[in-house]
């Protein structure tokens, strides 16, 4: 199949062969599962195994992944405690293969009830927004427009993206999942359904639907220098620090001086975090299956 419209790095990115797996699960073992439990959030640092489209594709098996971990485990002790948090992550597979099975419409269908009744906005300008890297918020931009341009997206800025596009945004976590198996190279119908369920709340084991992340405060703690808003978000690249994940707040003389036309080479934000945050936290409250609950 071709890559989808501007994928321009992903044929680049992902090498497909079996050999091109093994190898990056022998790199991710020799430089980065040391330091996975202490890096595995920041996406500026890069320190994840990157082997998710292989295990899709069927080029390198879980069971190969473990043994390989754990060989590497009895040769080097010291990598014990971040070796079994990685290999931990590989249940989550399992545990969303277990949902697909008996839950076949995870993708269209909410495993919670309730939502049925969600009052969704599902704004197309919003949702067009999202999509192309233009919210606003550069954290959520970064890992759009990677995603976008490489097919990949790190993990904590995937769940940061879902949490803004289905509470701040109020869009159905539904065109997320599309937009996501349409663009990912990792694309998993298990996964990606249980993964969007979960960030949304409407799933069986979910995150609580209160539980919403603030791409601001996830921007700041998990990309403390602006390095990975600074790759994908390259208009942005010449903020100082402390203003790259608030890049609204800077002084209009600091963006004529590099060049920053806020609302026109650089969006500015559309929502505001507080109001979406309780717009949406007031439309859950209000569901009429919670009510009859209460």
């Amino acid at each position: 199949h071709p890559l989808p419209e501007g994928a321009n790095a992903a044929e680049q990115d992902w090498p497909c062969s079996e050999a091109d797996a093994h190898d990056m699960l022998q790199e991710f073992i020799e430089n980065n599962v040391a330091r996975y439990s202490q890096e595995r959030d920041r996406p500026d640092k890069d320190t994840t195994s990157r082997l998710s489209p292989y295990l899709r594709a069927g080029l390198i098996s879980a069971r190969q992944v473990w043994h390989a971990v754990e060989d590497a485990v009895q040769k080097h002790g010291h990598i014990a405690e971040n070796a079994w948090t990685f290999l931990s992550e590989l249940g989550w597979r399992d545990f969303a293969y277990t949902q697909l099975f008996y839950h076949p419409t995870l993708a269209t269908e909410n495993l919670r009830p309730e939502f049925n009744d969600m009052p969704w906005q599902n704004t197309q300008k919003l949702l067009h927004a999202w999509q192309q890297g233009q919210t606003g918020y550069p954290l959520v931009d970064a890992g759009m427009r990677q995603l976008y341009q490489t097919g990949w997206m790190h993990n904590r800025v995937r769940m940061v993206v879902a949490s803004f596009l289905t509470k701040h945004l109020l869009t159905d976590w539904r065109k997320g999942e599309v937009w996501f198996h349409n663009r990912l190279v990792d694309a998993d119908p298990a996964q990606n359904a249980m993964n969007w369920q979960w960030c949304a709340g409407t799933g069986i084991d979910a995150s609580p639907w209160f539980r919403i992340f603030n791409p601001v405060g996830q921007s700041e703690k998990f990309d403390p220098t602006g390095a990975y808003i600074r790759t994908w978000v390259p208009e942005l690249r010449n903020l100082p620090d402390k203003l790259i994940h608030t890049p609204w707040k800077a002084d209009p003389a600091l963006c004529r001086q590099i060049g920053l036309h806020l609302g026109k080479t650089y969006p500015h934000p559309i929502v505001d975090l507080k109001e979406a945050r309780a717009v949406a936290l007031a439309h859950y409250k209000n569901l009429p299956a919670r009510q009859k609950e209460d």
